[in-house]
């Protein structure tokens, strides 16, 4: 990119940190979006990609495959303290996983396309609400217009901080794992805090079921991991006995499949620890990601495309233990995420003082469009 258009995608960076949108509210960051990309001049831009999502469609003249890259529409609910003249103007809300870095990204793509379209087939540009809560991909996929695009390949990325700059870091296979919040709620019998034998507390089945489902990755050999991040006993009524309990847990694993497995156990483990005591009992799930599993055919593409441009790479053995709900592009069609080195020092990924590089804008910008170069040129 020129100075100029790098200048254009740097100031449009910091325009969508100061504006941040929790998942499932991300209008204006999507007019921003739409707005951005009309003055461009694509062949179409699809809208109602589930709530607040975007296609921004090139075309080329000749048969060819579907290349989709995709970006993040939102942000998280969690203050910034960084000292950036570009802070957040909506309190108690920040872009503090980059993703207003990934938007820049792909709209600096856009640019590029704008001038030179592709030769065959075409380029989605995807815009995607909800990847925080692990809902905006199903929204997409589901939604009636993402017909329209029936992608042959999937590119995403994400941006590293602990990684040095620029580094293009890969993995074949799980890329990412796959999570799924569990809610368990126990349900006894309140009496008075006089008479606790008169009642049906579920204190004893709560702390039970605290202990017994971090250990349930004991009786599985391949990665799993739970950890219980809530649990509640009863109200605060010094005179009463309590009568319900929560326990709210994550569970983690690098593959689909064990996910199943490990949520069989833990129902077990809440079924058997209610009859056990007597209580009733019932499980609610939400934030539910699938594992990112890295295609073969698309890592040789990024793998090949980095090298062509001197990047330095990083070959991952392990997969990371967060989750992105990209997966779900993985069951749709050849996926690759891949992530992009913020630089050593920088604050971690939802911590109120992370702020996206710039400096890592063009080298996001033109391995994406180096892929492009070999799918559709």
């Amino acid at each position: 990119m020129n100075a100029d258009a790098l200048k254009k995608i740097t100031a449009f960076r910091k325009k969508l940190h100061q504006t941040p949108e929790i998942s499932g509210k991300e209008e204006n960051t999507s007019a921003l979006i739409k707005a951005f990309f009309e003055e461009l001049g694509p062949d179409e831009i699809i809208e109602d990609l589930g709530p607040y999502g975007l296609g921004v469609v090139f075309k080329g003249k000749l048969k060819g495959p579907t290349t989709l890259i995709r970006a993040e529409l939102d942000a998280l609910p969690i203050p910034e303290f960084g000292r950036h003249r570009h802070k957040s103007k909506n309190p108690g809300i920040s872009h503090t996983c980059g993703h207003d870095g990934h938007m820049a990204i792909v709209c600096g793509v856009g640019m590029l396309l704008a001038k030179k379209r592709p030769s065959k087939g075409k380029v989605v540009l995807v815009f995607q609400p909800s990847e925080e809560t692990g809902m905006g991909s199903e929204q997409v996929i589901q939604s009636d217009n993402f017909k329209k695009i029936q992608p042959d390949f999937a590119f995403a990325l994400h941006n590293l901080p602990g990684y040095p700059k620029n580094e293009i870091v890969l993995k074949k296979g799980a890329f990412t794992a796959a999570s799924r919040g569990m809610t368990i709620n126990l349900k006894g019998k309140t009496s008075h805090a006089a008479h606790p034998e008169d009642g049906l507390s579920p204190a004893e089945a709560m702390c039970k079921l605290i202990i017994g489902l971090e250990k349930l990755t004991e009786t599985i050999p391949e990665f799993t991991l739970v950890t219980v991040i809530h649990a509640q006993l009863g109200e605060i009524s010094f005179g009463t006995t309590p009568g319900l309990a929560q326990v709210m847990a994550t569970l983690r694993t690098f593959d689909n499949e064990i996910m199943k497995l490990l949520t069989c156990h833990a129902e077990k483990l809440a079924a058997l620890i209610s009859e056990e005591h007597g209580l009733e009992f019932d499980i609610s799930y939400c934030e539910e990601f699938e594992a990112v599993i890295n295609d073969p055919v698309s890592w040789e593409l990024v793998n090949d495309a980095a090298k062509e441009m001197k990047f330095k790479t990083k070959h991952i053995r392990t997969p990371f233990r967060w989750s992105e709900d990209f997966g779900k592009f993985s069951s749709q069609t050849n996926t690759l995420l891949f992530g992009l080195g913020a630089g050593k020092n920088q604050p971690q990924l939802h911590e109120g003082h992370y702020d996206f590089p710039d400096d890592i804008l063009t080298t996001g910008i033109s391995i994406f469009y180096r892929i492009i170069e070999k799918l559709n040129q």
